[in-house]
């Protein structure tokens, strides 16, 4: 219950008790057990409108109870959601068809329906003239408004091109395009016509995608001439032809003109710009079954090539739209603004099918957050008005570590959610997004998910009326996601404030169906480790109330000296130093511990302390906040962490460089900045150098020491022995 003070706040997000505070009730001396009564009549009551496939269902009464009855009765409250959220050509006959011991999942059977007409079609009768996307192209300041109507006729005229060129159902297309428009049409004319896309970060390097259109067997490649980001040129054509050379099974490469340079066009390629002329936007739809494949994306494992993860149709259309509108609190009218590329799973379902299957209005971010300056972010929300902003903590962290500045010249009134993605979110970042860039106004929206998930699994929302927000935590479930805990032996923690792996008991709708040309793969990385259960790979800690916490990735627990340490944990200590930008704590061979600590660590710019005085006092914080036994055997001093494009760190390189295994660092295709790994290494063999001098001059210490011991101890026996005397 909120105290006194705060009830007007409280008060303000409920038209019920709207009515009540306007009618000067609570200032005239309205009872606190009163307004206690009202506040959870209105807790029922936001429940029911928000959700009111259930409003039948007189039991569920806030969201707690609609997630119990979620877990309980799974088939009864996808089933309902499916079909009130959902636009069908048939309907389904089998809610669910699942099992975890075999890796099978089975979603809304017997029903057909179409991703595009979800999409795009259904909403042009209500709000076709509508914004339906926001292009913030890279120049800075400038944008372009498509609606719902435009929308369309790009998706039709690009469906038809695709089929007229032999495109077919089940057909897979490598896209490659930068963050526009035509990218986000092109995916949607392949859901219309049935084909998979198959979208590769443009960014990739050539041999990285001819490595994913020769495992996806895509025989069409769509590219642009060009692509802006952060001011540069980058040339998409000369990298596709690069691969096109290496894939024998494409026969169709589409070029679609960003610019208007004129390149190279070879046998297969056909200008793209210049055919959609010739088209119709009228574009028939080819109906698909449920659990047809939508797209496949891939996605780098701990070990072996990247995986080809496929989704289905119904599930992960449904379990996007339910997530983005119910995690977001999203309101008709208001602009989301997602900076995911699209080349990523969150691009895939908070730009485009989670935003466009509700009718949204959504942004697409050609650019960086540091082009060209670090106000883009702040100065778009102003201009364009944005209510929702979706980024990763990695971005927060460059921001925080540019000043509060940048943030601050701009008006952000208009945002009312700060949501963020991709990794754990430290507390320093947390706090700056809550009181810099939300002005303590904003709820921050901290969410845990996966590639394989679909959508996000925990966020702080949905949730009851001004429940509270945690920081640096993404707290609770998400609908249809019943979680456990597993230990080191494989049994599960049922008590709370306990830590273990991250699993989950039962399927949802958005969750990935396989490894595209390996369902033994599939089944091994996330069914096998914990039998009946999905196995997600990461670490998570349950607080009194149900609430998680991610500790990191199972791989980066570390045993030193026989005791398990998170590397997260050490992370915050670290991250908390005022003169410390973000943190990365990996585990290296150590001949006497088992497994040593290596910390590297990013520092902000303008700090007055030297390397040597900070290391100091990295260490007595680790050593007073957690103890001696997560000491860091080596703090590596670098300007970055090697990163996917997507911006998470590769902490398998990482581990790499700290065990000395420089040949053997893998695939380094995906790194946004690969040179920070030649910096690494050699920053690693100067302090490897430097330890072993002063190995090397303490060995030469002693020897010193013990000759001249001995020679003490000969002129003292001598003159013993000898009496002699002077």
């Amino acid at each position: 219950m909120a105290n006194s003070s705060s009830f007007p706040g409280v008060l303000g997000r409920c038209f019920l008790l709207n009515k009540l505070y306007a009618a000067k009730n609570y200032r005239n001396g309205l009872l606190k057990a009163e307004c206690t009564s009202f506040i959870n009549k209105c807790a029922e009551i936001s429940t029911t409108t928000d959700f009111p496939e259930f409003k039948d269902l007189t039991h569920i009464k806030t969201h707690a109870d609609l997630h119990r009855f979620s877990i309980e009765e799974p088939d009864k409250f996808w089933s309902r959601l499916a079909r009130s959220r959902l636009s069908w050509s048939k309907d389904f006959t089998t809610t669910s068809n699942n099992d975890f011991k075999t890796g099978k999942n089975r979603w809304f059977e017997g029903g057909t329906l179409n991703a595009s007409v979800n999409c795009v079609d259904r909403h042009l009768k209500d709000r076709g003239d509508e914004i339906a996307l926001i292009w913030e192209k890279d120049e800075p300041g400038t944008h372009k408004l498509y609606t719902y109507r435009q929308l369309s006729e790009m998706v039709g005229k690009i469906g038809n091109l695709l089929r007229n060129s032999g495109v077919k159902a089940g057909d897979r297309v490598t896209i490659y395009l930068p963050k526009t428009p035509t990218a986000v049409a092109t995916m949607l004319a392949c859901a219309r016509i049935g084909a998979i896309h198959n979208v590769v970060f443009a960014g990739f390097s050539a041999d990285a995608l001819a490595g994913r259109i020769n495992d996806a067997q895509a025989e069409t490649v769509v590219t642009a001439n060009q692509m802006l980001r952060g001011g540069k040129l980058i040339e998409l054509k000369k990298t596709v032809d690069q691969a096109v050379k290496k894939c024998p099974c494409v026969k169709k490469v589409f070029v679609y003109y960003r610019t208007e340079t004129e390149v190279t066009m070879n046998k297969l390629d056909i200008n793209m710009t210049k055919a959609l002329e010739h088209e119709s936007p009228d574009c028939p739809v080819t109906d698909r079954d449920s659990e047809d494949t939508l797209f496949m994306l891939y996605t780098s494992g701990s070990t072996g090539s990247p995986k080809g993860i496929t989704h289905s149709t119904a599930g992960y259309l449904l379990y996007t739209n339910v997530t983005f509108k119910h995690v977001f609190d999203y309101k008709v009218g208001e602009k989301f603004g997602c900076v995911a590329d699209i080349g990523w799973i969150t691009g895939h379902s908070y730009v485009l099918y989670g935003p466009l299957s509700n009718g949204a209005t959504t942004l697409l971010f050609e650019s960086t957050p540091l082009y060209p300056n670090p106000g883009r972010y702040w100065e778009m929300v102003e201009r364009l008005q944005l209510n929702h902003i979706y980024l990763a903590p990695t971005s927060l962290r460059m921001l925080l570590k540019a000043g509060k500045e940048y943030v601050q010249k701009y008006d952000r009134s208009s945002l009312r959610k700060l949501g963020c993605v991709g990794e754990p979110l430290n507390h320093e970042a947390w706090e700056w997004y809550y009181d810099v860039v939300g002005e303590k106004r904003c709820d921050i929206i901290d969410t845990w998910w996966q590639t394989e998930t679909g959508g996000i699994c925990i966020s702080p929302r949905p949730s009851e009326i001004d429940a509270e927000i945690i920081p640096a935590m993404p707290m609770r479930p998400m609908f249809g996601i019943d979680f456990a805990l597993i230990d080191p032996e494989g049994k599960e923690l049922t008590e709370d404030d306990v830590t273990g792996s991250l699993c989950i008991r039962k399927s949802w709708p958005g969750v990935a169906r396989t490894v595209y040309g390996d369902h033994t793969r599939y089944f091994n990385t996330y069914f096998s480790p914990v039998s009946g259960m999905y196995y997600t790979g990461d670490g998570a800690h349950r607080h009194p109330g149900g609430y998680y916490q991610i500790t990191g990735r199972m791989d980066d627990v570390l045993n030193v000296s026989g005791h398990r340490l998170g590397t997260a944990e050490i992370e915050d200590v670290m991250d908390d130093h005022p003169d410390v930008a973000e943190t990365a704590v990996v585990g290296f061979p150590h001949e006497i511990k088992g497994e040593a600590i290596y910390a590297y660590v990013v520092l902000k710019d303008g700090r007055k302390l030297t390397k040597r005085e900070l290391e100091a006092q990295l260490r007595k914080e680790i050593k007073s906040r957690i103890g001696g036994l997560a000491l860091p055997e080596v703090i590596l001093f670098t300007p970055g962490l090697p990163r996917t494009r997507s911006g998470k760190i590769m902490r398998r390189i990482l581990r790499k460089v700290a065990s000395g295994q420089f040949n053997d660092l893998g695939d380094i295709s995906t790194l946004s900045e690969p040179e920070i790994v030649d910096y690494l290494i050699n920053k690693h063999k100067e302090l490897a150098a430097e330890e072993k001098k002063k190995i090397r001059n303490n060995i030469y210490n002693i020897y010193i020491y013990l000759i001249y011991k001995n020679f003490i101890t000969l002129l003292h026996n001598f003159f013993l022995k000898d009496g002699f005397s002077g």
